[in-house]
């Protein structure tokens, strides 16, 4: 039998628009050798997920089809199999975790009757022998109390759980080949460490292969023994893990390595991909200025915002007639400052309460008790109307750019639509210049006033965000994980500008964030949250250097180092 598991040769993936035909993948030629983990590295839109989905032989068509290549397994060409045989092997010898696992679990069956389905499918097992498996698989996987786990519904369990139950049915027919498409992108740092270690050891005890597509280099430097980055269809450069890590030669290769930021130091504006795509020669990271801990001055950094023993409680109802019961406690006695012009980061796992803390301290949610005092005025106690004039100096910039923008409003109309809220400018076209001016100065064109949001990729929906909160002219935004659904690329775009803003403007910023090291980049001082409460508080480099408590310990162990075992 040949030494590689699966060989990709010459693989041409295109989907016909209404317009032309796009090629998504580019005469792609990638092997995975038996019992090695290959990465797979990329943008969004660089062709990962489609070369995944035409192993699996998933490509809709139409619009899509392999237009030429081979993709063999074993030495059997996988784009010549007929459906009755890749449904033998999906699942089977060949299994696939995807991104997302709340829609990749069915919700009206429970978790277990899923996983028994395929192994009553293809091993032929009857209920009774599944169940036991499937218990097994469980236990395997690391989910508490197995028994009890496999008859709960997908939407009883957290994002990690899931994560682990789409593991155990990849992994219930033992696979020869096990794709990985992004399976730790929506997971936070602690939970996406245990998946990791779960993965590599499972791959280690049965010695199947791997195939991990991610867009984020330092998890691929913790798991992968070979990397194939790919650029817009094309694989622009492969090589062992130590050698790409430690010598990359493609430009976009240097970039993606570069943009992401650092534990250590960072350069005082991040470089991004383009930099290093459009560079004449060279560039040398180390030879760039560093950036260093801001100084607070008293008089020109005066506290702005003051945050006192906030509390927000949501009830728990039970019994028959829905009465409370208990209550969660979101945001649990928190006290903080923020200075004028300068940067709060709130780090912290989902469900630590920082997206509820942040979206009471601008009452959009009402708070159990506690006070906000903004500039001197206690916002708690403002009517409607005094604090919509409030909002006017504080705004939020929401996490997901897809859904906090408006489908069927014009980019004009959605930067606009504050402005004519609280009565700013006096007729439309001098609110269109105004609107034409932000886009300009987040770094969109002027003239893509009259476009829609759906023309518009991730990152630039996410700078019109940025467009319509600067259009009242703040002086405090709160950036909700605003970055967290970006590429680091894209990610290293947003911060620098973000950090611009603060420069000309002089604003202040709380940002909220799962992502540690883009935390520590952007923030003066850092509060760590977990259930409710602040564990830790101080200036970002002291927190990161010197952590006092357990959980910010936890936190910081859990984040890839971005640097292949064999570098350590």
């Amino acid at each position: 039998m040949a030494e590689n598991m699966l060989e990709i040769k010459n693989l041409t993936v295109e989907f016909q628009t209404e317009d032309e035909k796009v090629k998504a993948v580019k005469s792609l030629n990638l092997s995975i050798p038996k019992g090695k983990t290959v990465g797979l590295v990329g943008e969004s839109g660089s062709g990962k997920s489609v070369t995944s989905l035409a192993i699996m032989g998933l490509i809709p068509n139409p619009p899509g089809r392999i237009s030429e290549g081979e993709i063999l397994f074993n030495g059997e060409d996988l784009t010549k199999a007929s459906n009755e045989r890749m449904r033998e092997l999906r699942g089977n010898k060949i299994a696939m975790i995807f991104q997302e696992p709340m829609t990749s679990l069915n919700p009206v069956f429970t978790t277990g009757n899923q996983i028994d389905e395929v192994l009553m499918l293809h091993q032929g097992m009857n209920k009774e022998q599944a169940r036991k498996r499937t218990i097994e698989l469980y236990e395997e996987v690391g989910i508490p109390s197995p028994e009890e786990s496999v008859d709960k519904y997908p939407h009883q369990m957290s994002g990690g759980q899931k994560q682990r139950v789409m593991i155990a049915m990849a992994m219930a027919c033992e696979p020869e080949l096990l794709i990985c498409d992004e399976p730790t992108t929506a997971l936070d740092v602690t939970i996406q460490k245990q998946v990791l270690e779960l993965m590599f050891d499972l791959q280690r005890r049965h010695n199947m292969s791997m195939l991990f597509i991610t867009h984020d280099l330092a998890v691929i430097a913790d798991i992968a023994d070979e990397v194939a980055v790919m650029f817009r269809g094309d694989l622009v450069e492969q090589n062992t893990t130590k050698a790409l890590f430690e010598n990359p030669k493609h430009p976009y290769t240097k970039g993606l390595l570069a943009c992401r930021p650092s534990l250590d130091e960072n350069p005082v504006r991040l470089l991004t991909v383009d930099d290093f795509l459009n560079a004449k020669e060279d560039i040398d990271v180390s030879a760039l200025e560093m950036k260093k801990p801001r100084e607070i001055n008293e008089t020109d950094n005066p506290v702005l915002l003051e945050v006192k023993n906030f509390n927000k409680h949501f009830p728990i109802k039970g019994g028959i007639f829905g009465r409370t019961v208990d209550w969660f406690k979101a945001v649990d006695d928190v006290t903080l400052q923020v200075r004028k012009g300068r940067t709060l980061g709130l780090v912290g796992e989902s469900g630590c309460g920082k997206t509820t803390l942040g979206r009471t301290i601008l009452r959009l949610l009402e708070p159990t008790a506690g006070e906000v005092i903004y500039d001197g005025v206690n916002v708690t106690n403002l009517n409607k109307t005094q604090m919509r004039e409030m909002r006017e100096r504080m705004q939020i910039i929401f996490q997901d750019p897809y859904s906090s923008l408006n489908p069927r409003m014009t980019i004009g109309d959605i930067v606009t639509e504050p402005m004519v809220i609280h009565g700013i400018g006096g007729t439309k076209k001098e609110r269109y210049a105004v609107a034409a001016d932000l886009l300009e100065k987040v770094g969109l064109k002027g003239d893509h006033l009259n476009r829609y949001p759906h023309e518009f990729s991730g990152g630039q929906r996410q700078r019109i965000c940025i467009a319509r909160a600067l259009s009242l002219k703040p002086e405090f935004i709160i950036c909700d994980e605003s970055v967290s659904a970006l590429d680091v690329s894209v990610q290293a775009q947003v911060l620098n500008l973000l950090q611009d803003l603060q420069d000309e403007l002089g604003l202040t910023y709380i940002f909220i964030s799962h992502d540690l090291s883009v935390v520590k980049y952007i923030s003066d001082e850092i509060g760590v949250m977990n259930k409710g409460k602040i564990v830790e508080y101080g200036p970002a480099h002291e927190v990161y250097r010197n952590p006092q408590d357990e959980y910010t310990k936890k936190l910081l162990s859990a984040i890839p180092r971005g640097v292949p075992k064999e570098l350590l």
